[in-house]
């Protein structure tokens, strides 16, 4: 396996050459952290922002990747000893310039204190930051919408953090003792002490509260639309007058690719200001990893992005292998490489049959492009056993060898059935005057707004930036493939269905290199790591999934099950470029903005 090292910051040496950065933000850097795993340097609260800024700006670390927290109140390991901050939030920085890999910044924090909100700096820290809080209570000074994303407004505690119980797992009573159809049963509902298996905050009452008027801000109104700041509504376009309203879309609704909603102001069918609203099927991954062993998680990955559980797979393997300095085999290593670039194919064909199919085009484009899928599919299931939770990486390898036959079967579909068929795609779809006409022009923003907003994958080659994480940053065997990085500069609709089809065609190129040059031998390096205990420290681990960077983030205290466990997901991180580029356009076109930015909602709420 290619080992991740972080790039090492270009600084001036001081004289404390151990707290880089103070020569530029006097006072900015007050430790470190980790050192024998994925080094961290403390940060002054205060200084925060002063230095997010100095990096963006003289280092070029233009890519804010991760934010999230952890809560060290439980922590079991010897590093934490003296430190009385319950919190640190960590931040995860990356150049799309240089390449490279990453700074990893934490900032302690007191239990009831607040944190400078990275927003100012990184646009794309607002959801982000958002699930913080919903998850830890952690508030951000200077967010400019902080609210619960995941969790209703009313829900009681932070469910992440170390000392909150879940009523029916953790809680002290047990409410199962009675079992129908015995005699004298009741309904354990109406004994328990916790009433509804609701909690509620003092003063909160359920039978009185009200939902609040949803709304959505008009200050982002494009020009052009007769806004008037001294009024609440939109004023004369043309020879009418006429008042912006508050339009939801789902969240059960086709077009909204699961339970998800839109919440939109329009005026006539154009939009002002769009905010996505998710969380109706969060179950809370990250707090059921920290439950689990470390092995455990894995099939938990396949239930993220549904349709890309490999590529799940292997993201979570990369951490825990370079948390726990553990080799792969060269074999197991060509093995993941084809997994996951079969998968990517599979993504992209289904991204571009439901791109077609929120144009209108229902079922049939989708039919085409998922025929291709089901054949991958069939491959994942001789190896794994199944067709969509496939649960195969392990760590140090993958769970068992390709069976007898598999290596001709996948080489008749990459050699014959999947060049003809995205030639035929090409064909039928690319000159459509539907797709030209709603996709060019449409939905459009530029690269330098889509990196601030922390935006990956293909969305931003679609806007001209040729960053891959397969080569800015390469990791398994990337580096000996021969394949390039499409780009498309127009940061369209049409741009984000064409660059997909162009990086199916480049997976298929490493496919054929990679099942021309697997070698023989072992597929896993080891044999008993159901449970086992890494050592203290933390370790973040990104790999270019089909839908963007997708990041895991663990911390451990020498035990057998992650201390904590956080998922970067693009689908997520992705949806803060959904508002900006919906602005301005119409109603119907939301629709498909939303389709081209690919998202599941299994990844999106976790």
């Amino acid at each position: 396996m290619t080992e991740l090292v972080a790039e090492a910051p270009v600084v001036e040496q001081t004289a404390d050459a151990a707290y880089p950065y103070n020569n530029v933000v006097p006072g900015a850097v007050i430790g470190r952290w980790a050192e024998g795993s994925d080094p961290a340097l403390v940060v002054a609260p205060d200084k925060l922002i002063a230095l997010l800024t100095h990096l963006r700006d003289q280092e070029s670390y233009d890519f804010l990747s991760s934010v999230t927290c952890v809560d060290y109140s439980a922590y079991a390991g010897k590093a934490r000893a003296g430190i009385k901050e319950r919190f640190d939030t960590v931040y995860h920085l990356y150049s799309t310039q240089k390449g490279g890999g990453h700074i990893n910044l934490h900032v302690r924090v007191p239990e009831g204190d607040s944190v400078p909100s990275a927003t100012s700096v990184y646009p794309g820290a607002n959801l982000q930051e958002c699930e913080v809080y919903d998850l830890y209570g952690i508030k951000f000074e200077g967010h400019p919408n902080l609210r619960r994303v995941l969790l209703w407004e009313g829900f009681n505690g932070y469910p992440m953090r170390k000392d909150w119980k879940e009523a029916y797992f953790e809680e002290e009573n047990k409410p199962f003792k009675n079992r129908h159809p015995a005699e004298g049963y009741f309904w354990h509902e109406d004994k328990l002490p916790w009433g509804s298996n609701s909690t509620y905050p003092e003063g909160w009452d359920p039978e009185s509260w009200q939902t609040p008027i949803s709304y959505v801000p008009v200050s982002q109104a494009p020009e052009g639309l007769g806004y008037d700041s001294e009024k609440s509504n939109v004023g004369a376009v043309g020879e009418l007058d006429t008042q912006s309203i508050v339009v939801n879309l789902g969240p059960h609704h086709p077009s909204t690719h699961g339970v998800f909603r839109m919440l939109a102001r329009i005026e006539g069918e154009t939009v002002l200001a769009l905010e996505p609203e998710m969380g109706y099927l969060h179950r809370n991954h990250e707090k059921i990893g920290e439950r689990n062993t470390w092995l455990m998680n894995m099939p938990f990955t396949d239930r993220l992005d549904y349709i890309n559980s490999m590529s799940n797979n292997l993201g979570y393997a990369l951490a825990i292998e370079k948390l726990a300095n553990i080799e792969v085999p060269e074999r197991a290593n060509y093995i993941r490489i084809i997994m996951a670039e079969l998968t990517r194919v599979v993504n992209h064909m289904w991204s571009i049959g439901f791109i077609l199919n929120d144009l209108g085009a229902l079922q049939t484009p989708a039919l085409y492009a998922i025929e291709e899928r089901e054949m991958i599919l069939d491959l994942f299931e001789a190896v794994s056993g199944s067709r969509l939770m496939c649960n195969y990486m392990r760590f140090g390898g993958v769970v068992r060898d390709l069976p007898a036959g598999w290596l001709e079967k996948a080489k008749y579909m990459v050699d014959t059935r999947l060049p003809n068929v995205l030639d035929e795609l090409d064909r039928l779809i690319t000159g459509n005057e539907i797709m030209m006409a709603r996709g060019r022009g449409v939905g459009y923003l530029s690269a330098k707004d889509l990196i601030a907003l922390s935006v990956s994958g293909p969305m931003i080659r679609a806007a001209g930036v040729p960053y891959d994480i397969r080569k800015a940053q390469p990791y398994c065997i990337y580096d000996r493939f021969d394949f390039d990085i499409p780009t498309l500069p127009e940061s369209d609709i049409f741009a984000r269905y064409y660059i997909r089809l162009l990086e199916a065609r480049e997976s298929v190129k490493i496919l054929k290199q990679a099942l021309r040059d697997i070698p023989g031998g072992e597929f896993l390096s080891t044999r008993d790591k159901y449970t086992f205990r890494p050592t203290e420290g933390e370790a973040y681990v990104r790999v270019e999934a089909p839908k963007g960077e997708l990041g895991f983030y663990v911390v451990s205290d020498n035990k057998a099950n992650p201390y904590r466990y956080h998922v970067r997901a693009p689908s997520f991180i992705n949806l803060n470029a959904l508002g900006p580029m919906s602005v301005g356009y119409k109603i119907a076109d939301a629709v498909v903005v939303l389709g081209a930015i690919d998202i599941v909602l299994g990844e999106v709420d976790r």
